[in-house]
């Protein structure tokens, strides 16, 4: 059982946890209203991998610890080209659209509030993005999640193409 603490222990210092986003929700009963809570939770090494948790339960503390629970089961490893991404990309999730474009080095993030929490934890340095459609975070976050898994390298795309010789 020691063993497995540790390696719990050695996995939260190679990534660093941000809360994007708590919600409170209110459940109306006999007697009176009773509260619950979700969190939005992303976790990231700042070198090309990211994770996403979303979780609910009753104390804000409890959900802020599920979400980042969570977050270390769904972890995402993505296409760095430098700085920046290796292609401009677009995508839905639900009714959020990103836009995902490759930037010179040197332009910083230029993002809005919650799509830049990721693309910073991520290790992304030179980026612009811009958030089209829904503004529920949740949204966001997945649309620039599925963003992110959908990149892919020049190299290899150009050679699935039969295009390298």
């Amino acid at each position: 059982m020691a063993k497995r603490k540790k390696k719990e222990e050695d996995f939260d210092t190679e990534f660093e946890e941000k809360v994007l986003y708590i919600n409170r929700c209110s459940k109306v009963v006999k007697g009176g209203r009773k509260f619950s809570f979700s969190a939005l939770v992303i976790i990231g090494d700042g070198n090309g991998r990211i994770g996403i948790g979303f979780a609910k339960a009753n104390e804000v503390a409890d959900a802020i610890r599920k979400g980042g629970e969570a977050a270390r089961k769904n972890i995402l490893t993505f296409e760095l080209n430098g700085t920046t991404i290796p292609h401009d990309i677009v995508t839905d999730w639900d009714g959020a659209r990103v836009l995902l474009k490759s930037a010179p080095e040197g332009t910083g993030i230029i993002a809005g509030s919650k799509v830049r929490a990721v693309l910073e934890i991520s290790g992304i340095k030179d980026i612009v993005a811009k958030s089209l459609g829904s503004k529920n975070p949740l949204n966001q976050v997945r649309a620039t999640f599925k963003a992110l898994s959908d990149l892919c390298n020049r190299e290899a795309t150009l050679e699935a193409r039969g295009a390298r010789s």
